[in-house]
């Protein structure tokens, strides 16, 4: 009788499962939850870091809407649009650009307003996050 006898024909072996060994491997163990716990924590901690970035951004973005809103057709002129921009600024407390970042150029038909900027956010110990941000509408006379 060979070492494979009992596989051969319809009989095949299979070793008896009892209900502890069930109840052993049902669940997540320890290392597991850590380490689904760090990547979870890993991504809220970025996300608690990012979103004062965006916020500020939003600050600017309302500012640039803002001026377009109120200029937009109304034959304005530079120092209109640049005055405008630097009473929004104060109003709304913007705290990474200043209003004299904001570029006003001339173009055919009325005024681009830019507001470009870079924003680095620390994240933990050397890593950083580097986000960039332009937003620009296009005032007519």
């Amino acid at each position: 009788m060979c070492a494979s006898s009992h596989i051969q024909g319809n009989k095949v072996f299979r070793p008896v499962r009892s209900r502890s060994a069930l109840r052993r491997e049902a669940g997540m163990t320890t290392v597991g939850m850590i380490i689904l716990a760090a990547f979870v924590g890993l991504f809220a901690f970025a996300g608690i870091r990012l979103t004062p970035v965006y916020l500020n951004y939003m600050k600017v973005a309302g500012v640039i809407n803002g001026v377009h809103e109120e200029f937009d057709g109304a034959n304005a002129s530079r120092s209109a649009i640049r005055s405008s921009i630097t009473r929004r600024f104060d109003v709304e407390s913007v705290g990474e650009i200043t209003a004299r970042e904001v570029t006003v150029t001339s173009v055919d038909g009325g005024f681009e307003v830019r507001a470009q900027y870079n924003h680095v956010a620390p994240f933990i110990a050397n890593v950083s996050f580097s986000v960039e941000f332009d937003k620009t509408v296009l005032v007519r006379r």
